[in-house]
């Protein structure tokens, strides 16, 4: 078993061969893993068998579902790194040149970041998108799996080494050994050996990273998304983005955990509200503020409610004045994820997407849609919420960084 510095160290040493690797190289790599995942559908599946039985006491049923590999999700994941292969090469490109008044060309290159750490927890989809995102950017990438999802996340990382072992390039997707705190600290610690750690998981686990990593740290993912039903909302349209928000896959961080409703309308969207949602297999339970609940039957929202991404069928619902205090509520309890608005008027909504500081902010959409195949960047890293280098889904391109590529004629300063 290799310790973390050593599989730190082996990463580091096959980032530069990696980065040198043409476009089609680097798809041909992508397509044979992508085969390499489906060929390897029985193993995948019997680790996943262990890890899901190890798990049944531990998570709930959302969690649990979360975790579960089926034969069409292992195709689903293979089609994915396939995909990936699809887009264009983020690395190589002419981002801008221009010649300086002393006769310099100056041109501004896209490069690969270099080693990229992930730290995430019971996805096991997460191991196959990364590894194939930062192949096709050309990074070395060093994965470290929560205990959840260990046997299937080595599973799925074995069947890739296959591939890349064919090519010399075995090092450029690794996953640690030791699934351990420790393990995760020594990730955060790795100055000079990780360009970039990005953590993909809970609440907890983001925070920990940001607030302890020496590693630049990109934060992702904590989803206290909210929906915000106007007064000259379609109530219809409201009640159906409302439920694909909250229950299409609860388990997800832009899955909707808040629904703010126009004090002028609550009377009658509530009732229609309560009505779709608490039907069916999963009926949603509503955390139901004082403002709301004369309209609706729920459990009496305490005071962190409004604060918990509850990653489960619950919601919680607020009544308000107004247009200005719904956009307050929301500065002051949003993750700055994904928000959106129902309404007709394009004056309010106008307001909400200038005012409302999130990665993604939409009007009569689901919060649902912010995802990188959504957006058109084949499958993601993680989902930043912060504004420096990556915001919202990112895709390759947040996996590159730049040079400026300097030619001159023997100018000397």
């Amino acid at each position: 078993m290799a310790t973390t510095r050593e599989i730190l160290l082996r990463a580091k040493s096959a980032a530069p061969q990696l980065a040198l690797l043409t476009t089609e190289q680097k798809n041909e790599l992508l397509l044979a893993c992508a085969d390499a995942l489906e060929q390897a559908e029985d193993t995948i599946l019997a680790a996943n068998a262990q890890d899901t039985a190890a798990a049944k006491d531990t998570l709930g049923e959302v969690m649990l579902d979360r975790l579960t590999l089926t034969p069409s999700r292992v195709r689903a994941m293979a089609d994915g790194v396939r995909d990936v292969a699809k887009l264009p090469d983020p690395v190589g490109i002419e981002l801008d040149s221009f010649t300086a008044p002393n006769g310099l060309h100056i041109r501004k290159i896209s490069v690969p970041l270099g080693t990229v750490g992930m730290i995430y927890e019971s996805r096991p989809n997460v191991t196959s998108d990364a590894a194939a995102l930062c192949l096709k950017s050309g990074n070395a990438c060093v994965l470290k799996s929560g205990k959840e999802a260990f046997r299937t996340s080595c599973a799925i990382v074995s069947a890739i080494k296959d591939v890349l072992r064919k090519e010399n390039l075995e090092n450029a997707v690794n996953i640690l050994d030791d699934n351990s705190r420790a393990g995760a600290a020594e990730m955060m610690t790795a100055v000079g050996l990780l360009d970039v750690l990005i953590p993909r998981g809970g609440k907890g686990l983001i925070r920990h990273c940001v607030e302890n990593s020496r590693v630049p740290c990109i934060e992702t993912g904590t989803g206290i998304c909210h929906i915000y039903v106007d007064k000259d909302a379609d109530l219809s349209k409201a009640v159906a983005i409302v439920k694909n928000a909250k229950t299409s896959r609860p388990s997800v961080c832009n899955a909707a955990e808040v629904c703010l409703v126009h004090k002028d309308i609550a009377s009658a969207f509530l009732p229609m509200l309560e009505k779709e949602l608490s039907g069916g297999e999963h009926p949603v339970e509503f955390r139901v503020d004082p403002s709301a609940a004369p309209y609706l039957h729920g459990t009496a929202a305490s005071d962190t409610d409004f604060d918990t991404e509850f990653l489960d069928y619950i919601l919680a619902v607020k009544v308000v004045d107004d247009l200005e205090q719904a956009i307050g509520h929301i500065a002051a309890h949003s993750t700055h994820h994904s928000d959106a608005i129902v309404t007709e008027s394009v004056a309010a909504a106008r307001a909400f997407l200038q005012r409302v500081d999130s990665a993604a902010v939409y009007h009569n959409a689901s919060t649902r849609f912010t995802d990188g195949g959504e957006f058109g960047f084949g499958c993601e890293i993680g989902i930043s919420t912060q504004k420096l280098h990556a915001r919202g889904p990112m895709g390759l391109a947040a996996l590159t960084s730049y040079k400026y590529v300097v030619t001159g004629n023997g100018q000397i300063r």
